[in-house]
């Protein structure tokens, strides 16, 4: 075979976004693509052990995995954000412990986490009360509507769908995540929080922002808005209340 001379580039991006998603999750990437469309972004992922039950024991040990699956983002790459993409596993790990060991395991310039970016979501939205929507059992949820409490944001009303497996989360319905939204909102809220990155939110959330005339979001569209923010040209695209105030 004969030798042929080239030269090398840099490669022609906008911006560079890296997303660590659970092994189990089934959502988050196709969102992330359907959010960030054509628009000179480059997306990798990479993926951490996660189990097929959410447990605190799961979460604990994703905790240790954190660095490793960091660490298998490309290393040449240079990241604008790199984003953890577990709600609960944030809400359990804690924000900042997430922060420091995802930029301790590779080049970014931001680390965001979906409990973060949702309740940055309800102070732009100037959410006070919300209604709060998660799959999970109540050890798992309850952290959950804790922290928005904690941050001064009122969970007015929340419902859980007590699930534990991750394979059944990815299949709950588009029903059944409208009627649960419509729950909690009867309580008088500003907007409705759908937990969960692995809950398929992004279809179902404009029909019930129509029903119910408020703002809804989901953990997929907060961290795609919240990590959008970092980079030029970086508003995630769709018709969602979350986007257009």
């Amino acid at each position: 075979m004969t030798g042929f001379p080239y030269t090398l580039d840099d490669p022609d991006t906008a911006a560079t976004l890296g997303l660590i998603v659970l092994q189990a999750d089934q959502t988050i990437e196709a969102d992330f693509r359907r959010l960030f469309p054509n628009n000179g972004l480059t997306l990798h992922v990479t993926r951490i052990p996660s189990g097929d039950d959410l447990t605190s024991d799961s979460i604990a040990r994703m905790e240790s995995d954190l660095p490793h699956a960091a660490g298998l983002f490309p290393r040449a790459a240079a990241f604008d954000a790199v984003g953890y993409a577990c709600t609960s596993g944030t809400t359990l790990i804690g924000a900042e412990r997430v922060a420091a060991l995802v930029s301790g395991a590779c080049r970014t310039r931001h680390v965001c986490d979906p409990l973060t970016a949702a309740i940055a979501a309800c102070r732009h939205l100037g959410a006070q009360r919300i209604g709060l929507v998660s799959p999970y059992s109540a050890d798992i949820a309850m952290p959950v509507r804790r922290a928005f409490e904690t941050a001064g944001i009122v969970v007015a009303n929340a419902v859980s769908f007590g699930e534990t497996q991750e394979a059944r989360v990815v299949r709950i319905s588009a029903g059944s995540i409208r009627a649960a939204a419509e729950a909690v909102a009867r309580s008088g809220v500003d907007a409705v929080f759908l937990s969960c990155t692995n809950l398929r939110t992004l279809d179902v959330i404009p029909d019930i922002e129509a029903t119910l005339g408020l703002p809804v979001f989901g953990s997929n569209l907060a961290l795609a808005r919240a990590m959008g923010r970092h980079v030029p040209h970086g508003r995630p695209a769709g018709n969602f209340r979350l986007l257009s105030v």
